[in-house]
Formats: C-alpha cells, structure tokens, sequence
C-alpha cells in the first residue's frame, strides 16, 4: 500500500494511514453539512493565512499606489481613466469568477481541486503586472489589469472554496477573523511594499507580484488535498447549465440573496472611497495633488491601518464565533464606516482627521470583512457539491461593485468643480449611505443566521 496522500482513492475512504488522516481532515466533502466536519489543522490555517497575504499583497498594491503612478506617466491630464480600467477588469471576473468556480468544482487532479487554480492564478497574476510595468499606452496598461486581476482573483477564490470545502462551522468566525485580518493588512503592506519602489516601474509591481507567487507556491506545496482523478459527476455539463450555473434563484436561497445584496451595496460603497484614494489624499495634503509627493504619508497610514484594520477583522471573527452572532457586527460595521466616511468628506487638509476618518473606515472594513466571510459559509447553498459555483456567484457582489464603482466615479468626481478639481468629497458621502442600508438589511432581512 502507497503512503502518498495523493494516491487516488474513492471519496470519503482511505486506504493508508496518510490517506486516513487526509480525509478524516477532508471529511467535510462527503457530508451534508459542516457540523459533523473535524477541525482543520493549524498547518492548513498557517498556509491558508500566508496564500491570502500573499495574494492580497500582489491585487490591492496596484489598486493603491501602482496604477495611479503609471496613469500619472501615461496620462496625466484625465487620472479619472483609473476608474474605467479598474471598472473594465471588474466586469471580467464578474463573468468569469462562477465559471472559473465551476471549473474547480469539476476538477480532476491529483492535486486536488483548489491548489491546482491557487497557483496557476498567481503565474497568470505575475504575468499581468509585468503587462503593466512595460505598458507604453492606457489600452495595453487595461489589457495588463484584466489579466493580473483574473489571476489573483482565481488564486484568492480557489482559497475560499477550499475553506468551503473543509472548514467545520465552529471554525467559521474563528478562521474568517484571522484571514480577514490578513486580507486587511496584506493591502497596506502591499502600498507600503510598493511605495518603497516608486521611481521603478518594474519593482514597483513586480515585488509584490513575487510575494504572491512566493505564498501561493507554498500553499500548492505544503498542502495536502485529496486526489480527485477518479471523481465521478450526477450530470456532464453543457452549454445550457454552464450559462444556468452563473445566476440562482434568490427565491430558494433567501438569505443567500439577501446577504449578496448587502454585500455588493457595502462593497460598492467601500470601492467608492478606496479607487481614488491615493489621488484623494494626494490632492487634500499637496499643493501639486501628486502622488509622487506623498509616499511617506501613505507609509504612516499604512501602519496606522494595520493596527486598526487589523484589530477589526481579528474582535469581529472572534466575538461573532463566541457570541453565536453575525448580524449585529455587520449592522455596526456599517454604521462606523458611514461615520468614518463622513469624516474624510469633510475632514479638509487636516491630517489629524483625515487620520480619525481613515481608522474608522479601516476598522468597520476589517469587522465587516471578517464577520460577513463567515455569514457567507453559513448561508452558502449545495455547499458539498456546488461550493465553488455559489461562491463565484457571491464574488459578483464584489467584482460588480469594482466594476460599476469606478465607473460611476469617474464622472462623480467632476461634479461642482471647474479645472483640474475632482470632488473627491462626493464619493465619501456616497459610501456612507451605502454601507449603512447595507448593514440595516443584513439585520432585518437575513432570518437563517443570528
């Protein structure tokens, strides 16, 4: 008998002690639900946590810092393009995340399903950045953002699914907290990796790009999941179920709906604040309104963020685990992230406040993430079979508010002023209201979930 865990074997057996241990670990893909699943090792939480980090590091770095430098070198009478490309790629991974998902729950590997996407995503990620450093035109730098942002988004997917896949509930909260945490640090370590890299086209994109294809490689290699080259599928897929499988039915899964709702308002809300925040700070704190001149600034909010964002994400997963709730924390996050927001609207060039603003939506943006990452693998539909379909139908709520965000704030920002003014204000208040709506209807209209 072979001891590699990586042997085929038929789903939920196990015909060596390695391939024993690997599916009392993977149990939770043979059961109906995530009760009766045995708690995941702290190896796989430690790589898992150090994946997210990494792809996070490599996605938000650009959305931060990377691409408002080469639009400024590119185009730097009409910055507002930044919206429209980060708006453009959005709506790629919005079709492309549920089949993408789909994909991965079909796969046959004897690698298992999900490390075989975490990894190629980061290759497919590496090779858009560089698109971007080299692109001598807007057109060719969009085509380098479509292509990095698909990859880290499927590299970053196939990480959830795989905690769909095996994570038992008592270990929702606790494990959302800790990759909420890190899904909040990793962007402000990102800027501030990238910033120290500013004057270099290259190193400023490809150096957090290496982080990501650094932790995703270890994920892919330390790892284990079962062998899936002898699974075996109900139905085959055709062009009609693969165009049925990108939509559901919200009257069956209500609180799944209800949830996604809320989700795409909150996220739509926080795209509004975050695509132009570099310019936002850039023009509040200098006379030029360029970010070139404000690398040091960005540093100390990264730090200050850390802290706080951080802090968020870790209470919010915890407190919700140990208190059995979910709702109420998303309902607070959304109250303190309007307070937050209407404090940067009109907080002027005072960096005091500007400060205050940033920690309050820092710390309503790590509550939220940690706590709704949990309400999703509560309410997630045919979660042993259909995980990484549904959560590509949850990661619309995402990819459409990165896509009509920007593309909505493009002309916001033009609103009330003359000349090379933006009304960077407006997007501010916009966010308020959305996050707060989207708290009150995961209160009242969620039912399933405390």
């Amino acid at each position: 008998m072979s001891d590699n865990p990586n042997a085929p074997a038929a789903p939920g057996s196990a015909t060596s002690p390695a391939q024993q241990a690997l599916a009392a670990d993977t149990q939770a893909e043979h059961t109906p639900t995530g009760s009766f699943r045995a708690p995941v090792k702290r190896k796989y939480i430690v790589f898992l946590l150090l994946a997210m980090f990494g792809a996070y590091v490599a996605l938000v770095a650009p959305i931060g810092l990377s691409l408002s430098l080469r639009i400024q070198q590119l185009d730097p009478a009409h910055v507002e393009v930044l919206g429209y490309i980060i708006g453009i790629a959005a709506i790629v991974n919005t079709i492309t995340g549920p089949l993408v998902g789909m994909w991965s729950d079909r796969t046959r590997s004897r690698f298992g399903r999900r490390r075989p996407f975490a990894l190629g995503g980061a290759v497919v990620g590496l090779i858009g950045l560089a698109v971007i450093a080299a692109a001598p035109s807007v057109p060719v730098l969009l085509v380098g953002w479509v292509i990095a942002s698909f990859g880290w988004s499927s590299t970053m997917n196939s990480l959830i699914q795989s905690q769909a896949d095996r994570l038992p509930e008592s270990q929702y909260g606790r494990v959302a907290g800790m990759s909420g945490f890190v899904q909040m640090v990793a962007p402000v370590a990102g800027v501030g990796l990238a910033s120290a890299f500013i004057g270099n086209n290259f190193l400023v994109f490809l150096v957090p790009g290496a982080v990501g294809l650094l932790t995703a490689g270890c994920w892919f290699l330390f790892v284990s999941e079962r062998d899936t080259r002898d699974a075996r599928f109900a139905d085959s897929l055709s062009a009609r179920k693969v165009l049925a499988s990108l939509v559901f039915n919200p009257r069956r899964y209500p609180d799944f709906a209800w949830n996604w709702l809320a989700r795409l308002l909150f996220m739509t809300g926080v795209t509004f604040s975050t695509t132009f925040t570099s310019l936002f700070f850039a023009s509040r704190l200098t006379q030029s309104g360029q970010v070139s001149e404000i690398g040091g600034i960005i540093v100390v909010l990264s730090l200050i963020s850390i802290a706080v964002t951080g802090a968020g994400a870790l209470l919010g997963g915890f407190l919700s685990d140990k208190l059995g709730r979910r709702r109420v924390f998303v309902l607070g996050s959304g109250i303190v992230y309007t307070v937050g927001a209407i404090t940067l609207a009109f907080g002027g060039s005072n960096f005091a406040v500007l400060i205050a603003g940033s920690c309050l939506t820092g710390l309503a943006l790590g509550v939220f993430s940690s706590v709704d990452q949990a309400l999703v693998l509560n309410v997630l539909p045919e979660k042993d079979t259909d995980a990484g379909r549904f959560l590509g139908i949850n990661g619309y709520s995402t990819s459409i508010a990165q896509a009509v965000a920007p593309l909505v704030a493009a002309p916001l920002i033009l609103i009330g002023v003359s000349g090379n003014e933006k009304n960077y204000g407006l997007l501010f208040l916009v966010a308020a209201a959305l996050t707060i709506i989207a708290g009150i209807i995961v209160q009242w209209k969620v039912r399933g979930v405390r």
